[in-house]
């Protein structure tokens, strides 16, 4: 039961790897500020917590899990809130082309 719980860990790690270079990819590749902060909140995150899952399932020990859910819950609660700054702040010093927006809720403000 323990190898089994290794591999799938292992590759849980891998994959949360992978993703995580995904975004630093799409946060050096994308054009505008709209689609860089989608790489750098989406696959970032997810990245993040299949590697704490990994990790999880690798360690196996009370206080090492503990810290590894905190990490998550500061990581869930970070993230959306500092792509929220940043679009409102991109949105309101003009660098967004507001021709790719599909909504524009804050037009009349």
């Amino acid at each position: 039961m323990s190898a089994i719980a290794d591999w799938v860990g292992g590759l849980l790690l891998l994959a949360g790897a992978v993703l995580a270079l995904v975004a630093g990819i799409g946060l050096v590749r994308f054009p505008d500020v709209l689609d860089r902060m989608h790489a750098a909140t989406k696959p970032q995150v997810l990245g993040v917590l299949l590697l704490l899952a990994g990790l999880a399932l690798r360690l196996r020990t009370p206080s090492d899990l503990g810290m590894l859910v905190l990490v998550a819950i500061f990581q869930l609660s970070t993230a959306p809130v500092a792509a929220q700054m940043i679009g409102r702040a991109a949105y309101r010093s003009g660098r967004v082309d507001r021709t790719l927006l599909d909504a524009d809720e804050l037009a009349g403000r």
